[in-house]
């Protein structure tokens, strides 16, 4: 008989009750604060870049990106941590590097008279939060999975997702209504306190035990096992890259209002779909789900690409979220399940990091094409990125599929 795939992650036992939901959001509460820190300036930052301190609409993306080259880089080391030393431990300095990335953020306006200054201590905010991003989310994953039992591990994946988006889409307008109001300083006044608080409470909570013995593989054997969907989940995430990156620019150039709408109502949707539809990857696998995900999320890329009115466009958005809601943790689950245990943080880290890449490039890439045929065209490179990242899914799917028959 065909197993589930939660059944084939192979763990020590673990009690049914501990994936409760409020167990499992103790956790994830950790990713929740690492990206309402990355939600809060992620809508102000592009505007203020070019539009206040006159900066190209490529280095503006590209102030946005730069996190993702300090998260890409420090994945392994995030991994690696989780592995050795604790989830705990890697949740700790994740709240940390938030903490003081809020400290810079706080800092960059006070020099706004001498712009590149002020730039420079963007840049270094958004690096120290790719760190935390890396840190944190992967601890707090690790952490979750290990507490509530490897056959939550598809539920644990998606409560994470349902944080990031989620803060995500609370925070980028929030971070509107404090800037219009107070001006970016207190932003980075918010993102100090709840990253202090949070450390706080990461200290109160017990650890769970570093699992003993087993050989852990080398960063690049893992690469080598989760390659393929982590190349998936970094086209299949180019559509929210853009989104994030560009539409309140893509907003203004149109002369419409409620650009950060469009984030929350793809953070909404994305939520969702995960609440609705998070028991399909355990009932029909995580090829079958990616697949009709990225399908959704064509259709809204495509929306988002011919939209002629502000609501077409937040329709387009909110499909988008929808589409992509499930695309993490169905390749995520499949990518699991091909590495031993003791290497679980370091697959969870190796297999975000195709999300980094996707957001570090797609920034420059976009704005790129932007400077050569206008803001819409950035949707269609979306959405020719998706696709491919179908095509790739299929393919996996008819691989195990054969694999299957020949295993039965």
């Amino acid at each position: 008989m065909e197993t589930s795939i939660t059944e084939s992650i192979s763990a020590p036992s673990s009690d049914a009750s501990n994936g409760g939901t409020w167990q499992i959001a103790g956790f994830v509460y950790f990713t929740c604060i690492c990206y309402l820190s990355i939600g809060l300036p992620l809508a102000i930052l592009p505007a203020y870049v070019h539009l206040r301190m006159g900066f190209s609409a490529t280095l503006a993306g590209l102030v946005i990106s730069i996190q993702y080259i300090a998260t890409f880089l420090s994945r392994p080391w995030a991994g690696h941590i989780s592995d050795r030393a604790g989830a705990k431990i890697s949740v700790l300095w994740g709240m940390a590097a938030c903490t003081v990335s809020g400290m810079f953020l706080l800092a960059a306006p006070m020099v706004h008279r001498m712009p590149w200054a002020s730039l420079a201590i963007l840049i270094a905010s958004r690096l120290v939060l790719g760190v935390g991003e890396s840190l944190g989310s992967t601890g707090a994953t690790l952490w979750g999975i290990t507490s509530a039992g490897p056959e939550h591990t598809a539920k644990v994946i998606s409560f994470n997702g349902i944080a990031t988006y989620g803060a995500l889409a609370l925070g980028a307008p929030l971070g509107v209504v404090l800037v219009q109001q107070w001006g970016l300083a207190l932003v980075g006044l918010v993102t100090v306190a709840i990253g202090a608080v949070s450390f706080v409470v990461a200290t109160r909570k017990a650890p769970v035990p570093v699992i003993p013995g087993g050989k852990h593989l080398p960063f690049r054997a893992v690469l080598v096992q989760v390659l393929p969907h982590g190349t998936g989940l970094a086209l299949g995430g180019v559509g929210y890259s853009v989104l994030a990156t560009f539409v309140t620019l893509f907003y203004a150039s149109r002369h419409w209002n409620g650009a950060a709408l469009c984030l929350t109502a793809f953070g909404v949707a994305f939520i969702a779909a995960r609440l609705a539809f998070i028991q399909t990857i355990n009932r029909f696998g995580g090829f079958p789900v990616g697949m009709v995900c990225l399908v959704v999320e064509s259709l809204g890329v495509l929306m988002l690409w011919r939209a002629a009115s502000p609501w077409a466009a937040f329709g387009g958005a909110a499909l988008t979220g929808f589409g992509f809601s499930l695309v993490f943790p169905a390749l995520g689950v499949e990518a699991v399940l091909r590495v031993p245990e003791q290497n679980r943080g370091t697959a969870l880290s190796v297999y975000t990091v195709f999300a980094d890449v996707s957001f570090f490039l797609v920034g420059p890439i976009a704005g790129a094409i932007i400077g050569a045929f206008g803001y819409a065209s950035a949707f269609l490179f979306a959405l020719i990125c998706v696709a491919a990242s179908l095509g790739i899914v299929i393919v996996l799917a008819g691989a195990a599929k054969r694999s299957g028959a020949i295993a039965s």
